[in-house]
């Protein structure tokens, strides 16, 4: 791999400029998903830099989840990770459909129960009024990266009851077969720490970092349609969103 030593810089920015070449060609394709990534040895000699300065920016790309990696074996090009745009209002496999990625999902459950305070202040009911709450577990080639559960009004609830929610996006369900139009959504986001069952769910360990969003959609007239509290897995989904300055 031949390179251009960074003759004449500093040191506190010879790690900086190793980190975005290599970024630059994993990023570029030229080092695929999996791939080892040259030594060490090979990178100091390429780039004319200490071992310090190489590991200092693979220590940077690994936090970034650019590359993992493997102890005694090297380092190696990370599985890019999906990224949900936050600035359009779509469902999940919508979303990943978009991207190219398979998305499926499993039924964890489907019950009526009481509505809570928090989810009968969103869907505007009385607190104890019956809601429809479903919970869906979401797969990205095989692996888990999500659980999502959905409140809805109990008129909803029992629709969507008697369609296939493990192959259909509910928002697609709602504009397409009933003619419900989607408005707009008030979106948080947050960081969690996983309980037990959404490790087990997620396949991490109790207490591994997530991300968590809660969305509150309307219809198109304003009124408030489903409540989503979603886990996501901290290494396995990024969230993008284009903002304008007033």
């Amino acid at each position: 791999m031949p390179e251009r030593p960074f003759a004449g810089t500093q040191p506190q920015t010879l790690y900086f400029q190793v980190r975005e070449a290599l970024r630059g060609r994993i990023l570029d394709g030229e080092y695929r998903q999996h791939q080892r990534l040259p030594s060490e040895s090979e990178l100091m000699r390429a780039f004319g830099v200490s071992r310090i300065t190489v590991r200092q920016a693979l220590n940077d790309l690994v936090k970034e989840g650019l590359i993992f990696k493997l102890a005694g074996k090297g380092s190696y090009v990370s599985k890019p990770r999906p990224v949900q745009n936050l600035s359009r209002l779509q469902g999940f496999g919508e979303a990943m459909s978009r991207l190219g990625y398979k998305s499926v999902n499993r039924m964890v459950g489907l019950v009526n129960l009481p509505a809570s305070t928090r989810v009968a202040a969103a869907l505007l009911l009385e607190e104890g009024e019956t809601v429809t709450e479903i919970r869906r577990a979401r797969y990205l080639d095989n692996e888990p990266v999500a659980l999502d559960t959905s409140y809805v009004r109990a008129e909803l609830g029992k629709r969507l009851a008697r369609e296939d929610l493990v192959a259909r996006d509910i928002f697609l369900i709602i504009e397409n077969d009933y003619g419900i139009p989607l408005g707009h959504a008030d979106v948080s986001i947050s960081a969690i720490l996983a309980a037990e069952e959404q490790a087990q769910w997620l396949q991490t360990r109790s207490g591994a970092p997530l991300l968590h969003i809660e969305r509150l959609t309307h219809e198109r007239n304003g009124n408030p349609l489903e409540l989503d509290d979603i886990v996501y897995r901290g290494d396995a989904f990024s969230f993008q969103a284009r903002v304008e300055r007033d």
